[in-house]
């Protein structure tokens, strides 16, 4: 029954262990710095995205784009994939150096997204303090195989292990720089406007007040979750001790959210895929 399909991964597999997680804003996040970095990626986006005028329905969008693929069923997952591709194929944007025009979805530009964001959610995962072994971490980039298929991505050309990541971003590097519109970027992520709905006085204090501290220490335990070398591109950001400061942050915002009753940290589409693994698992055998 499609009422009872797992999807394409599975309450069996590495990939909704990881994604149980709430942490995993942050990581969100974090990967959202390190994609634009890439010139030719982020010109796609600034060229085509409203992003700045809608921020956060772009955010919900994506999130739940990422949700479908992961608890979804495969049907879901499947059309959520064709949705994305049909967007994608008509989109084109003007490299900043070169001049010349390219499609979004040109493969190298896919596949840098789609890195970036894997790898950001389970390190910033794994960093968090969610127990993961190597073998798991290789088999989560594996699964996660099947996402970039979605995207239109050949899954043999996309990195499946931690060390195939790990060479990924050696041979990318080259290709990297802090650009302009990287630094916009790169701002407009750490102080987003608010959504809108607010009264000018209640707009007021959540720009000053607690609301707006609690996002910039998030943005910043971001920032400090990244590669040496992507902190060195944004111009050295922070001491020496901020990947440490970012990761005992990050494991006390773990612990603040595990305290959240378990209905707020769940969306909709994972609740869903749970009932219908519970469906499949029968009733519980009685000790």
């Amino acid at each position: 029954m499609e009422s009872d399909d797992l999807g394409l991964f599975g309450p069996d597999s590495v990939t909704w262990k990881v994604h149980e997680e709430p942490v995993l804003l942050v990581a969100g996040l974090r990967a959202l710095y390190l994609q634009a970095l890439h010139p030719r990626a982020m010109a796609g986006v600034a060229q085509n995205s409203n992003y700045r005028r809608d921020s956060w329905g772009r955010l919900l969008r994506t999130a739940t784009y990422v949700a479908t693929t992961i608890y979804g069923t495969t049907a879901e997952a499947e059309a959520a994939g064709r949705r994305l591709r049909r967007l994608h194929a008509r989109l084109r944007a003007v490299d900043p150096g070169t001049g010349e025009e390219f499609r979004v979805d040109e493969p190298d530009l896919l596949r840098w997204v789609h890195v970036t964001e894997v790898e950001s959610f389970v390190s910033t995962a794994r960093r968090a303090g969610l127990s993961l072994t190597d073998a798991e971490v290789d088999g989560y980039y594996t699964e996660q195989r099947r996402s970039a298929a979605l995207v239109g991505l050949d899954p043999e050309t996309v990195p499946g292990t931690a060390a195939e990541v790990d060479d990924y971003y050696r041979r990318i590097r080259p290709e990297l720089r802090m650009t302009r519109e990287a630094a916009e970027t790169a701002l407009f992520l750490t102080a987003p406007p608010l959504p809108g709905g607010f009264s000018l006085p209640v707009r007021l204090g959540l720009t000053l007040g607690p609301p707006r501290w609690a996002y910039f220490g998030v943005a910043g335990t971001a920032l400090g979750l990244l590669p040496g070398w992507a902190q060195r591109l944004y111009g050295g950001l922070g001491l020496p001790t901020t990947a440490l400061s970012a990761e005992v942050g990050l494991r006390a915002l773990r612990l603040a959210l595990a305290a959240v009753p378990q209905r707020y940290r769940e969306g909709p589409l994972q609740q869903a895929a749970k009932a219908r693994a519970a469906r499949l698992a029968g009733p519980a055998v009685p000790a």
